[in-house]
């Protein structure tokens, strides 16, 4: 853990941040870059500047890689910025760079030139205490333009259960949850993978202990349509949701890929 006076100030002229354990695999990313893509590439498309930062992209920059690649799909003058706090990681990223990926020394500073639309750090404040995330996220949020997206998120180590948080420049804004068919027994067994601001507050009397909760609850309740495959199981789920009350901001489109976003103050610590 960073110093409590270097935990968003940083000391003059270092990154602010710490250098984490950097594991990561191809492909991590790919349930988190499709939204991005999708619902939320309204937001690159529009933006006078496309500039993006990968937050922390770890030992390997594969998945800044990755990530580039798909935003080329949505903006084909899109600019993406990988951040690791590790020089010997830039170093070794170095050599992939081309016209539109770049990479750099720093941290949730994000000392690039301009204001990104979107920012990604994935599997990173995970490893920070708890009482450092609002700090991370307010800093992370004052560097955004105006119509730009934070994402504090966490996956497993290849990408099978994955969960979110999307912030704009002034507030947490929803909660997303997708996770492969076949990889799960229940929708709460995404629980472990909850972002540092949550995984903490999987207990009784928080609202994302009840979330999981009627989450799955309506998962068993669908249970009779699983000889239709898992797919329209999930589908039913999140419609009893929304039917029973729960602010979800997606649809159909979004719960076939095995994914459902809620309103944050849904799920928001008590």
């Amino acid at each position: 853990m960073v110093r409590k006076a270097e935990r968003v100030q940083g000391r003059r002229g270092k990154p602010v941040g710490n250098i984490t354990r950097g594991t990561t695999n191809p492909n991590r990313m790919r349930r988190l870059d499709r939204w991005l893509a999708g619902p939320q590439g309204w937001r690159l498309r529009s933006a006078v500047d496309p500039l993006v930062v990968d937050l922390g992209y770890g030992a390997s920059p594969a998945t800044a890689v990755e990530l580039f690649e798909r935003l080329q799909a949505v903006r084909p003058d899109v600019r993406v910025c990988g951040i690791e706090i590790e020089p010997e990681r830039v170093s070794i990223a170095k050599p992939l760079e081309r016209p539109g990926l770049s990479f750099h020394v720093g941290g949730f500073e994000v000392p690039v030139p301009g204001n990104p639309v979107l920012v990604r750090a994935f599997n990173v404040l995970r490893q920070y205490e708890e009482s450092d995330v609002a700090g991370i996220w307010a800093l992370v949020q004052s560097r955004l333009a105006p119509q730009g997206l934070f994402i504090d998120g966490t996956c497993d180590e290849i990408g099978r259960r994955v969960t979110w948080v999307a912030l704009d420049p002034d507030r947490p804004l929803s909660l997303s949850l997708s996770m492969r068919f076949g990889g799960f027994e229940l929708p709460s067994d995404v629980a472990e993978r909850l972002p540092k601001a949550l995984i903490h507050r999987n207990i009784p009397g928080e609202r994302i202990h009840a979330f999981l909760n009627a989450l799955d609850q309506a998962w068993l309740e669908a249970a009779p349509l699983a000889s239709f495959g898992s797919r329209q199981r999930w589908t039913a789920m999140c419609q009893s949701m929304r039917d029973a009350g729960w602010p979800l901001q997606d649809g159909p489109s979004r719960w076939r890929l095995g994914e459902v976003t809620v309103d944050w103050s849904a799920v928001a610590p008590a």
